[in-house]
């Protein structure tokens, strides 16, 4: 079996979440999770690929009855798809900036984050950011309750729109594509999102209530 060189114009920058390909023309390799056929990132990183070529054997009968294997060339296989970690490129949040933040706590009136990357760019250091409950969802914001949109440890995609004091930034996930890109059950286990207000957690098939962000397809 030989194994390609990875495509360097394959790579592109991904947050979890974010839709990767069809399992009908990509093998899920590791940093993504598959759901109903398509491939998602389940990390940070680059988006990359790699094609593993499968060598096959025939026999065929030569004089005398001896035996004589074939080797004919390889076969292409379906390329795997994978997210690599990296960290080669920083950015600090300006308003309008799309972030990928980690909520680390929550309250009734808002959520704590820390922002890990920004447009694309994972952040050098560390940046404080606030959710506040009034930003969550664009309609009905008198019925928003905290504990039902983002729990500690949720990752949520969601955009600048205050620098707020302190390096503490003002952020929302009122737009469809913001909200929780990945979470964990009560159990430990990654969810999936079912609704735009559901996850649902595969092993246990117990439901969550999340803000989710409507993924975002990626360029392939």
């Amino acid at each position: 079996m030989s194994l390609s060189a990875d495509s360097a114009a394959a790579a592109h920058v991904v947050t979890p979440g974010r839709r990767l390909g069809l399992t009908q023309e990509y093998e899920a390799g590791p940093g993504t999770y598959v759901r109903n056929g398509m491939i998602y990132a389940s990390i940070l990183g680059e988006r990359k690929t790699k094609t593993e070529a499968v060598a096959t054997t025939t026999t065929t009968e030569g004089e005398g009855g001896a035996g004589r294997t074939d080797e004919p060339p390889a076969t292409p296989a379906n390329a795997t798809i994978y997210v690599e970690r990296r960290s080669t490129r920083y950015a600090i949040p300006v308003i309008g900036s799309e972030v990928l933040a980690r909520v680390v706590r929550i309250n009734p009136r808002a959520a704590s984050v820390a922002i890990m990357m920004v447009d694309a760019a994972p952040c050098q250091e560390e940046f404080h950011g606030t959710v506040r409950v009034q930003d969550i969802r664009a309609t009905e914001k008198d019925l928003v309750q905290m504990i039902a949109s983002f729990r500690p440890g949720d990752i949520i995609r969601a955009e600048v729109i205050s620098l707020g004091d302190q390096r503490s930034y003002y952020l929302a996930t009122t737009r469809n594509e913001h909200g929780v890109v990945f979470a964990q059950s009560e159990a430990g286990n990654s969810m999936v999102p079912v609704s735009w207000e559901e996850m649902l957690d595969p092993r246990t098939q117990a439901v969550e209530k999340r803000k989710c962000a409507k993924p975002v397809a990626a360029t392939v």
